[in-house]
């Protein structure tokens, strides 16, 4: 994927707030074009035959905000999804799951969805669902489907109520500007403690048809894998059946959404959906198609971006972190010690402070609770040769390590010497400016 450096290194969190609230991370058409900046236009992303896009300003937490987002599916639309797995999950996620199993039990299909920022309706019990549903029931008429056909999601404070009368009247405003070009102000407008829009476009061609895929998603702490974002949508022009995206959802979000991690919190709200507008000219029916495989393709590779973007905009992020477990027994076990690694707030902190405190790591892969013989395991940061056969490299040179930490991208390599499997997890650092941010959230 993409080397963007991170564009946070030497800014305190409201220099980062000012200078990048309206930059952009994009995917540009050459996948191995290289990028040395966010570019703070929103030329780059494209309309999808099939979904339009309304927002509003509803003053839900702050004035002169966007904070409502109407989605609009054309006829002919399969939507599937993946939701978090902490058990206090909001009100929108048991609804949405709810109407998603209502389309696979023969009921009429999503058509349209529906976010607000700055309230997470989580941990507000029946209050909470009944609320949820009063914003559907003001958004069905309006678009002419029934309450059941729409997807909530809410992102914001737990444990408050939802304002349900500032989301509906700003339901009106944000069905009025319905269009197909406003998903840069979709990015926007699902941002909470983000210091950018994250989003990013795709044109690929399969069996001679055109497909475009443009994705958003948001999220910059409480961020880790099952989901591992606060959320995150993915469209594209395709037909594609809907056990067949079900599949494809589970499949693009286990390969970048739960490979992501942050400060290791699970949201009570994560949601990775997929939209197949139909709109397009190509057809998907079999996970066993070669069709299948390449649309597949594109959609994980978006989907990688995306999930990128949210670590390189962690809270109080100054580096972007890759840690690559090879030679496992299992990919389970490779992931165990790669989160392991990347939860660990010594090993984030010596990145951060660019120390080569490297005995950290190693400690981080012995308590992950894999079974390992230690004295065969080795360990590179980039391409410097830090653990061998379990102890220092003979040849490592401290001034080795500090250059490499002092890198705005690091990758670090562990071989387990167990068999042939592998995991890759995407990390940041954890920083001063963290603490402060998660501190003033609610100020």
């Amino acid at each position: 994927m993409l080397g963007l450096p991170h564009p946070h290194a030497g800014m305190n969190s409201a220099a980062r707030a000012e200078a990048l609230q309206y930059w952009l991370f994009y995917l540009p058409e050459n996948p191995n074009m290289a990028v040395n900046s966010p570019i703070p236009v929103a030329a780059e992303l494209k309309p999808v035959n099939g979904i339009e896009i309304g927002y509003a300003e509803a003053g839900i937490k702050k004035p002169n905000r966007k904070d409502v987002l109407v989605m609009k599916l054309a006829e002919g639309a399969t939507v599937a999804g993946v939701f978090t797995l902490n058990r206090f999950c909001a009100a929108p996620v048991q609804i949405s799951k709810d109407n998603l199993a209502a389309v696979k039990a023969g009921g009429k299909p999503i058509r349209a969805l529906l976010v607000n920022t700055g309230n997470a309706n989580a941990g507000t019990g029946e209050a909470g669902l009944a609320n949820a549903r009063a914003t559907l029931d003001a958004l069905a008429p309006q678009l002419g489907i029934d309450a059941q056909q729409i997807l909530p999601f809410s992102t914001g404070v737990i444990l408050e109520p939802l304002p349900v009368e500032k989301i509906k009247a700003g339901l009106p405003a944000a069905v009025a500007n319905l269009k197909a070009d406003n998903w840069f102000n979709a990015a926007e407008g699902i941002m909470t403690t983000d210091t950018q829009p994250k989003a990013g476009s795709r044109t690929v061609t399969i069996a001679g048809h055109t497909v475009t895929l443009t994705g958003i998603s948001k999220g910059a702490g409480m961020i880790k894998p099952n989901m591992a974002t606060m959320l995150g949508y993915l469209a594209f022009d395709a037909k594609v059946a809907q056990p067949v995206l079900e599949v494809l959802v589970k499949e693009a979000a286990d390969q970048s959404f739960n490979c992501i991690t942050i400060d290791g919190d699970t949201s009570t709200n994560d949601s990775f959906i997929l939209v197949a507008t139909g709109a397009g000219t190509l057809e998907v029916d079999s996970v066993d198609s070669a069709e299948y495989r390449e649309l597949a393709a594109a959609v994980t590779e978006l989907s990688v971006f995306l999930a990128q973007a949210i670590v390189r905009d962690g809270e109080g992020a100054t580096k972007f972190i890759t840690i690559t477990v090879e030679e496992g027994e299992s990919v389970e076990e490779c992931r165990k010690i790669a989160y392991s690694i990347g939860h660990s707030p010594l090993v984030k902190t010596a990145f951060f402070a660019s120390d080569p405190n490297l005995g950290r790591i190693l400690a981080a892969i012995g308590y992950a609770g894999v079974e390992l013989d230690v004295a065969k395991i080795n360990m590179w940061l980039d391409d410097v040769w830090v653990a061998k056969d379990g102890g220092r490299n003979p040849d490592y040179r401290e001034e080795d390590g500090q250059r490499i930490m002092k890198q705005s991208e690091i990758t670090v390599r562990v071989k387990l010497a167990r068999g042939a499997a592998a995991a890759t997890v995407y990390t940041c650092d954890l920083s001063h400016d963290y603490v402060s941010i998660n501190a003033d959230y609610r100020s």
